[in-house]
């Protein structure tokens, strides 16, 4: 009696958001009004929910708001070189783009390698060629002494410099040496771009990884071999690059270009007087 009192409950009298039921016995139709749980979040906030990419009120405060769509505070002046933001930009390539980059210095008789990277250089790959510089140099100088100490019986002991000394070799090679060329082009009058600069250096490194790892090699004629081809590829690959940009600057560009080669075959010399050389 009291199921068939509750179907006949008038459902015009009723108040509330849940209507009588309409639909055959057994079933329940039920329909929520308009409420405000549909408009959430409120359509005045920020973020990848509402398509626009925004930081939290909270975020906005603490940091500069972004411009351009950037995620990163924004600087001016002397000050932007101090901040993530300015670097971004070098390091923006995948895999593929330094794979494709450590091949053209390799083929140093191209010369297209800063016609490539004129738009978009970058310091990553820059990077982590002189770090495993660093590490191999480091590695296999250390193990060559090692293996020539104990075929002579004597006592071997595990020399720290070569790493601080490796460091300092490729690191201030890549940067010194791009930077002082900077100032050279610009002076005369046919300036190039510093991060170019550095790119094309930190690229024409790379052929010295190998060198390095046929160094290994026990006889002294193959060591001065690979030296010679690695330091006459390196200078070769940023000879050719810098050529027809320096050429502007006149009939001195002869000369520039002749000093860019020597000082990368002088690198060739010193790593192997210090790194493809065994001392016991």
């Amino acid at each position: 009696m009291m199921s068939s009192n509750y179907t006949a409950i008038d459902s015009q009298n009723v108040s509330g958001s849940v209507p009588a039921a309409a639909d055959p016995p057994g079933q329940v139709a039920v329909k929520f009004t308009e409420s405000n749980l549909q408009t959430f979040p409120p359509s005045s906030s920020q973020g990848k929910i509402s398509g626009a990419s925004g930081p939290p009120r909270d975020a906005d405060d603490s940091f500069s708001k972004p411009v351009s769509g950037s995620d990163e505070p924004q600087q001016s002046g002397w000050f932007r070189a101090f901040t993530i933001a300015a670097y971004k930009p070098y390091f923006d390539v995948d895999t593929s783009d330094v794979l494709e980059r450590i091949k053209d210095s390799l083929l140093p008789f191209t010369g297209s390698f800063s016609e490539k990277t004129a738009d978009k250089p970058d310091l990553y790959g820059p990077f982590w060629i002189c770090s495993t510089l660093v590490f191999v140099a480091a590695s296999i100088g250390t193990f060559i002494t090692y293996i020539a100490h104990k075929l002579q019986n004597k006592e071997w002991n595990y020399d720290i410099n070569l790493v601080t000394w490796s460091a300092g070799l490729f690191y201030g090679y890549s940067t010194i040496v791009p930077l002082c060329l900077f100032l050279v082009l610009k002076y005369f009058s046919a300036p190039s771009g510093l991060v170019q600069l550095l790119c094309l250096y930190g690229y024409s490194l790379f052929v010295f990884i190998p060198a390095l790892c046929l160094s290994l090699v026990p006889w002294e004629i193959v060591r001065w071999v690979v030296a010679g081809v690695a330091g006459f590829m390196s200078a070769t690959f940023v000879s050719l690059n810098l050529k027809h940009h320096i050429a502007s600057a006149g009939e001195r560009w002869f000369f520039i270009v002749a000093a860019i080669f020597l000082l990368q075959l002088t690198l060739a010399l010193v790593l192997r007087v210090y790194l493809f050389n065994v001392t016991v």
